[in-house]
Formats: structure tokens, C-alpha cells, sequence
């Protein structure tokens, strides 16, 4: 089939012939008893909450994205790591690879100073809840028939409706960016009939509730650290607007009588100064400023809040749409359908709506001058503690930034589903790293630039763990360099890719002092390093976690090389440090293929305690990277095909996040169905009711892991030509069973945007655009291989 460019036309006109389609929704016909699986996630990038759509009891989580225990970690860098490498790289050189073990475990970790009295965990910090909204409604119960609680995707916005004693109850929930605030509006359909009350709590922590000069609530409180240390403050406001009925304060707690309506107004805010503010972290308490906020939009109104709200998410969530052909069951509730995958059902639709789902939560959960999403994004909760008689505010895992792939999957889908402005707080991340990362690079690895290793938090903490054996992880911080490079390759923007080329420079300068040449080959090897949290056996069963040239390290180092070729080309630099890169890009230690067919993990074809291991680590080069394809090596390819069978025939792609990412790799082997197949699994068996992936427990990588896939089935663009252009390539891993589909709006690399329809597995129109920057492509439809130059703002149309 050939394509023909049948008209090209200014952007502009795209917009009155984009096509509509129905908004996403998640939705239940009951309340939810757990929120972190069954609460529908509201968010503006910075404030959140979970709504459970409880009856006659309503307890919904807040959260601000700063709410962490701990405090700055300087110190935690090990000189005697650096003093330990030497004799570290002569033990594996002489094969006394048990010793080299055993000093690698004792010397590369991170340490805690000034005070070795200070307790790790409460050092490093977790990021907690900030507060519970309690609500108690004053009804009978009888609304099982005509409850519904849904969250609309396209408009961001919460609602929970049901009826008691022939009065319809109405409560409307959203997070406004705009505004900075989060709103809950309660109505009746019935004059005088709406009776709760309402309280700002954190129970089991020293915070308290008072009344500020305006008779609203203020909670705040103050995270526990040693003297003369100050834990970082907190706060959180509960205003209100009554119509036609009374509001009365009792101590902590604010009783609504007999009104038509209520408007529940919260703003929230830290010391917390920012990731770039390091070493002081923490300033003066905003305590003016969230008092403005509540009387902004309180003078504002709920109407034109929620508008204003409304337009900023459509902003950003109506640039991309997905529609597969497939049964309407959208009047199913979303739980049910998720259960109904558990048996083998095929639905289109909820995996579009998981699509949907994860550029939604993207939106939600990272907006500009807000920090990143964290493992669980935005959204955490705390727990009575049965044994110990109290509430913990521990969020798993610390709900930190874990650096060894969790943190990179967050934000894998955020260029390609039209979400750019979501990754700058990604970009603060990487540039507060490189800051804090210099001293573990000098100090830690005696080597210049900078690095992270596997753990990460608000405080800049960018040594290794308390234990070497999953906390030394040296090339995390290469790996997150290559997040600065998407999104210049995405958006072509030179002076982006300007102001982030020293943080890639300096990322360069750590992996070429990092690399040591191998003494059998003379290929340049990492290490000691692991394969992220995953183990081998040496020869007499011993378990073993480092080695010299693991993989996955390998393959990010050549990785950086070459995006520091790329930027330096880009930008036109001819600083000797390209040249550098590029010659030591030639001598890397190249991945191998061992006689079973599969890429090995390690340095040798060693057994594997744990051969349905989560991390696939050793695939780095097919996803996120991009050395091996189809039309260059193809046999790591069809290696790395082998390499995820085995994986998955001992159990493999347990968690959530490790099932999003042998998706992602099906995509980029062309494999849709299996891609399919694994989101389908993904649904059956790692998702929650309310569609929050799970590790378990609740990890919200998965959810943009999925997205990503999605996505990359559709359409890829990683291929970059010598003159600097990226090829793109449409429906590359199309599914069989989605035979009719469209979408409007995914980018390219390259700086495209891209528009398709397709039926019977055919394109049957295709439509190019270049939004900001002059673009060229080779784009790939079918055999179809089609040259295309664009201006800046110009798009063109092509059909068969």
C-alpha cells in the first residue's frame, strides 16, 4: 500500500477537524473501605487526596508533596569506599571473587554523620500524609440502589451522589492547579436538608487544630529530628461558605446545620524550599500565604473554581486521545471490570482507560514548581497500628525516589502522551541530584562529575543505602541523565538542551573515572556494581551481588556516551570531552549472548538464585536505551526475546511495574500481542480496584509503565539518524485483536505530533504535525518508508 501527501495545511485548521471522544471514567457503585485501592486520586501536582465516597462516615486522606520526616543527609558519602576500590578491582582481576564480595558489602555504602547515635530510617525520612479530612453525615443509610462514586478523567473531577429518605446527596471533589487549592462542594437537591459535620485531623503525631483570626481551621505541626535540628513544618487550612444555613465551631470540629450547600475550601503548604535550595532545605513557614489562597477562593466561588480548574486539566489532558474499537461497557463499573479480567476477558476499553488513567495521574501528581512523582506519585495514607495502639505514617518503601527504575518509569510516558510541562519537575529532580551528587562522586567514588545511587529523597541524599548489596547502584545517576536528553529530543529545544548540557557533561566526566579497563580484554568495565537487587551463585553456591561490566551498567554507559555525542552535536560544541565519550564508547565491555541464547546479566554465565527475578535489568539496551534493534544487531534482539521467556517461565513479571516493563519490551520488539497480553495481566493480577497499580503494595510506576507501552505499540520514534533526525514508525506492534482504532495528538521524538486512524490493521489516514520547531522525519507506515519536511506550525495529511 502506497501513501500520498494529500494536502498540508497551517495547525490551526487541525483544530476544527479534530475528532471528540467520550470522556474516561473510573467509577463504583459503592463506597470504598480502603482508599489507597478503592479511593478515587485527586491531585494538582502538589496537594491530593483520596476519596472513598463513604455514607454516613467519609475520612479522606490529604496529602503535600513535602511532607517528609528526616533531614539533610549530608556526610552520608564513605571516604573509604573510594580507599577500598583498588584492592576491590584486584581481587575480581585475580579471581578471588568471594574476598572481593565480602569488602565490596563492608566499604561501598553509604554512612550517617555528624551522628552515628541517629537512627537510618528516621535520617533518611519517608514521605507521610499530611492530614485526614473527617466528615459525619447526619441521614440514614438507605442509599445501596442509587449510589454512584466516579472520578471523570477529562475533567478531573470527583463526584459521589446517592439518595436517602428521597433526598439526592451530592458531593463534587476536585485539586485546582490554578487556584491551589482542593474543594469539596456538598448539595442537596432538597432546601435546608444538608446536616455534617467536619474536622482537620493527624492523630498520634504533635500537630494540632486551632481556629485562625477568620474562625477557620489551622492544623500544624512539626516532624520529629534530634536537637539542634529542626524537623520541617507543616500546615494545613479548612475554610468553608454555608448557603443559607449555620456553621458552628466546637474545639476541632465544625457542625453544618440545615443548609442548601457547602463549599469545604483546604490549602496546604511546607518550609520545604525546594530541591535546588540545598543545604537549606527548610525556610520560613508560608503560613500568610495559604490564609490568601482560602480567601481567594472562597471571594471566587465554587462555580468558578471548578471552571477554572476545569480548563487547566483540559488543557493538558485533551492533547492526546485514544479510542479501540471493542464493546461499550463503560455502564459497568470499573472494579468489576478489572475482576472480569481475572478470568480471561479481552475488554479494549479498560485498557484504553488504563491508558488514560496513567496521563491523568501524570497530571496530577507533577506539575511545574511542585516535586516529582514519587513511587506512590502523590497519594499516601496512614494506618492504625493494631500492636502498637497508634496511627504510622510510614509510607512504603519511604515513598521515596527510587533511582534503579522506578522514578525513570514514572516518567517514561510523559513526552510521548502530550504531557512536556509534567517532566520539569523530573528535570529539578536531576538538576538538585547533580548538585548534591558531586560529594558522592568525589567522596564515594574518587571521580569527578556526579552520581546517585538506588535511594533518593527531598534532602538530597545520593549516597548508597545502609547496605551496599541493593543500595550500591553507581550508574543510577547516568540512567536519569537520559531523561534530560528525551525531552530535548522530544521538543527539539536548543535552549533547553543548553541549560541541561553541563549536567550532562559532568555525568559524562563521573562514568569515564568510573570506567577501569579490564585486564583480560581490555575493554572498559564498571564495578564493583550489581544488577539492580538481584543476585547470582559463585562457583561453591555462595551468593554474590557484585561483579566487574554487569550489563546493565555496560549498556548505560554506552548509552550516555552517545547521548553526550548527540548533545554536543546538537549544540555544535566541539569540546574535547565528545571526543572522549566517543572513544570510550568504542572500547566498552559490549553485552554478550551466552549458549543458552539469552543476553547475560553478568560478567559470566553464572546460576541465578532467583531466575524469575523482577528487575530484567540486563535489557537496558532494548528499553529505555536503544543500542539493539531490528534493522542493527538483531540478534540481541531475538537474545532479548529469549531472555524475557526465561524470565517469565520461573515466574517473572510478578509486580505490577516489572509487568509494565516486559510490555514496554514486547512494544519495542514488535510483539503487540504479547505487549497486549501483558497489560491484560497486568489488569488481571497487579492492578487495584481503582485501577492504582500494585507491587504489592500500591507503586504507581506500573500505572505510567502501562501508559508508556500503550503508547509505544502505536507508535515509536527512538531511532536517530546521523543528521540528527529520528525516524518514525507507526502502528509498530499493533495488536491483532485491535483490528479499527484511532488517536489523536501522541509526539514523536523529533518534535512531532502525530495523529492516526487505522482499520482492518491498515492506516487509513495519517496526519503529521509540527507544532513549534522545523521538523524532518522518515516515516515508516507499513513498507511505506515516506520523507517528510514540516515548518513550524505547518502539518500535512496523508492516505493510501
Amino acid at each position: 500500500m502506497q501513501f500520498t501527501i494529500v494536502r498540508s495545511f497551517a495547525i490551526g485548521v487541525l483544530l476544527h477537524v479534530a475528532y471528540g471522544l467520550p470522556a474516561s471514567t473510573i467509577w463504583f457503585s459503592e463506597p470504598g473501605d480502603d482508599p489507597i485501592g478503592e479511593g478515587l486520586p485527586l491531585g494538582n501536582g502538589r496537594m491530593g487526596m483520596l476519596v472513598s465516597g463513604g455514607i454516613l462516615k467519609e475520612r479522606i486522606p490529604l496529602c503535600e508533596d513535602s511532607v517528609w520526616s528526616g533531614w539533610p543527609n549530608s556526610g552520608a558519602a564513605n571516604p573509604a569506599a573510594a580507599e577500598a576500590l583498588p584492592r576491590i578491582r584486584s581481587l575480581f582481576a585475580q579471581g578471588k571473587d568471594a574476598e572481593a564480595q565480602a569488602l565490596t558489602i563492608e566499604t561501598q555504602k553509604g554512612v550517617w554523620q555528624p551522628d552515628p547515635t541517629w537512627n537510618t530510617y528516621e535520617a533518611y525520612g519517608t514521605y507521610q500524609m499530611l492530614a485526614f479530612l473527617d466528615l459525619e453525615f447526619e441521614h440514614s443509610i438507605d442509599a445501596s440502589d442509587s449510589y454512584k462514586r466516579s472520578l471523570d478523567l477529562g475533567t478531573a473531577v470527583a463526584t459521589v451522589s446517592y439518595q436517602s429518605a428521597g433526598i439526592t446527596y451530592t458531593r463534587t471533589h476536585f485539586a485546582s492547579h490554578p487556584d491551589q487549592v482542593m474543594v469539596i462542594h456538598l448539595h442537596t437537591d432538597t432546601p435546608g436538608a444538608l446536616n455534617f459535620r467536619a474536622a482537620l485531623t493527624r492523630p498520634d503525631s504533635n500537630a494540632s487544630t486551632t481556629t485562625d483570626q477568620n474562625g477557620f481551621f489551622l492544623l500544624q505541626g512539626i516532624m520529629d529530628a534530634p536537637s539542634p535540628i529542626k524537623g520541617l513544618s507543616y500546615h494545613c487550612r479548612l475554610g468553608w461558605k454555608v448557603e443559607n444555613g449555620t456553621a458552628e465551631v466546637s474545639g476541632d470540629q465544625v457542625s453544618f446545620k440545615d443548609a442548601d450547600a457547602v463549599t469545604l475550601i483546604l490549602a496546604a503548604a511546607t518550609n520545604y524550599r525546594g530541591l535546588l535550595s540545598a543545604p537549606e532545605y527548610l525556610g520560613e513557614p508560608p503560613l500568610a500565604h495559604t490564609a490568601e489562597q482560602i480567601r481567594h477562593a472562597l471571594s471566587t466561588g465554587f462555580h468558578e473554581l471548578q471552571d477554572q480548574h476545569t480548563m487547566d486539566h483540559r488543557t493538558l489532558f485533551g492533547e492526546v486521545a485514544l479510542e479501540v474499537e471493542g464493546p461499550d461497557r463503560k455502564s459497568i463499573p470499573t472494579d468489576q471490570r478489572i475482576h472480569s479480567m481475572e478470568t480471561g476477558d479481552s475488554d479494549p476499553g479498560l485498557v484504553t482507560l488504563l491508558f488514560d488513567f496513567g496521563r491523568y495521574l501524570m497530571i496530577a501528581s507533577s506539575r511545574p514548581d511542585a516535586l516529582p512523582a514519587n513511587l506512590q506519585g502523590l497519594w499516601t495514607t496512614a494506618r492504625y497500628d493494631e500492636e502498637k495502639q497508634k496511627f504510622d505514617y510510614y509510607t512504603p518503601w519511604n515513598g521515596d525516589y527510587h533511582t534503579n527504575i522506578n522514578v525513570q518509569m514514572n516518567y517514561w510516558p510523559v513526552h510521548v502522551a502530550g504531557l512536556d510541562p509534567c517532566s520539569e519537575p523530573l528535570v529539578d529532580l536531576i538538576r538538585g541530584m547533580a548538585k548534591a551528587g558531586t560529594e558522592t562522586a568525589r567522596v564515594q567514588h574518587g571521580c569527578r562529575g556526579w552520581t546517585v545511587h538506588t535511594i533518593h529523597n527531598v534532602w538530597g541524599f545520593t549516597a548508597p543505602g545502609w547496605e551496599a548489596s541493593w543500595g550500591h547502584f553507581p550508574m543510577a545517576g547516568p540512567w536519569m541523565t537520559r531523561h534530560l536528553w528525551e525531552k530535548y529530543a522530544y521538543t527539539m529545544d536548543l535552549d533547553y538542551l543548553k541549560s541541561v548540557y553541563p549536567i550532562i557533561c559532568e555525568s559524562t566526566r563521573f562514568v569515564l573515572d568510573w570506567l577501569v579497563e579490564d585486564p583480560d580484554s581490555g575493554f572498559l568495565v564498571s564495578g564493583p556494581s550489581e544488577s539492580p537487587e538481584n543476585r547470582f551463585l559463585l562457583d561453591d553456591g555462595t551468593i554474590a551481588y557484585f561483579c566487574m561490566g554487569p550489563t546493565m551498567d555496560q549498556m548505560i554507559a554506552h548509552d550516555l556516551f552517545q547521548i553526550m555525542e548527540d548533545a554536543a552535536d546538537a549544540l555544535g560544541d566541539p569540546s574535547p570531552l565528545r571526543e572522549e565519550a566517543e572513544a570510550a564508547r568504542k572500547k566498552i565491555l559490549p553485552p554478550r549472548i551466552g549458549k543458552e541464547g539469552r543476553i547475560l546479566e553478568w560478567s559470566e554465565p553464572y546460576q541465578e538464585p532467583d531466575p524469575g527475578h523482577r528487575h530484567i535489568s540486563h535489557l537496558y539496551g532494548i528499553h529505555p536505551g536503544f543500542q539493539f534493534g531490528w534493522d542493527h544487531q538483531p540478534e540481541f534482539m531475538k537474545a532479548a526475546e529469549q531472555t524475557i521467556l526465561h524470565r517469565l517461565s520461573h515466574g517473572g513479571a510478578h509486580t505490577g511495574w516489572s509487568r509494565a516493563w516486559v510490555a514496554m519490551f514486547q512494544a519495542r520488539l514488535n510483539n503487540g500481542s504479547e505487549s497486549l497480553r501483558h497489560l491484560q495481566l497486568l489488569l488481571a493480577k497487579s492492578t487495584l480496584p481503582n485501577l492504582f497499580g500494585t507491587h504489592p503494595p500500591f507503586q504507581i510506576d506500573s500505572n505510567f509503565g502501562a501508559c508508556a507501552a500503550i503508547a509505544e505499540m502505536l507508535l515509536q520514534s527512538h531511532q536517530l539518524n546521523a543528521d540528527g533526525t529520528f525516524d518514525i514508525h507507526i502502528l509498530p506492534a499493533l495488536p491483532p485483536s485491535w483490528p479499527n482504532g484511532k488517536f489523536r495528538g501522541l509526539k514523536a521524538r523529533g518534535g512531532f505530533s502525530v495523529d492516526v486512524e487505522w482499520k482492518n490493521h491498515q492506516v487509513t489516514s495519517l496526519s503529521l504535525h509540527a507544532p513549534k520547531t522545523d521538523a524532518k522525519t522518515t516515516l515508516h507506515v507499513g513498507d511505506n518508508a515516506i520523507p517528510v519536511s514540516l515548518k513550524a506550525g505547518r502539518s500535512l495529511s496523508l492516505q493510501p
